[in-house]
């Protein structure tokens, strides 16, 4: 474990990261993770691999991390650009190889956005700007995975 306080991980605009993974072993393969930012997450695995399906998979992991990863960068973009967001849901679907290491081969994110008046140009945009510019994880995993998005746009009536 890296012996700096958490306060410069967060200094250097998040440049240092660290996180402690935990095995509460001996029958199981649940994992505790503790993150640098200071939150604590469960990973466990499928009883066909010793595990009791008691947390998401250490994959599943990556696929929420890139999910978020995405959708805060689209509704920050949004927000930046002064449009009324008020709701995004993004789904991924990903396929993983067939041997070791079944790394992703292809991932798909199916965005739902809502707003007051968004354009769909505009949402468009902030989702091709997290794809090919900003967003770190999808950077990282389309080294192996396709990456293919959609989205879908819904109006919302003003309150």
């Amino acid at each position: 474990m890296l012996d700096y306080p958490m306060s410069i991980a967060v200094n250097q605009k998040e440049k240092l990261m660290e996180c402690t993974i935990d095995w509460r072993g001996p029958d199981g393969m649940l994992f505790i993770s503790r993150t640098g930012s200071g939150h604590i997450v469960p990973m466990d695995g499928a009883p066909d691999g010793g595990g009791q399906n008691l947390a998401a998979r250490p994959m599943e992991m990556v696929l929420v991390g890139a999910g978020g990863c995405a959708a805060y960068d689209v509704v920050l973009i949004l927000k930046r650009g002064r449009h009324t967001v008020t709701g995004c849901q993004v789904r991924l679907t990903a396929e993983r190889a067939d041997t070791e290491p079944k790394v992703f081969t292809s991932i798909h994110y199916a965005f739902v956005i809502t707003g007051h008046k968004l354009p769909l140009a505009a949402v468009e945009r902030a989702v091709e700007l997290s794809k090919t510019k900003y967003c770190s994880a999808i950077a990282m995993l389309e080294k192996t995975a396709v990456i293919t998005s959609s989205v879908e746009l819904v109006q919302a009536p003003e309150a």
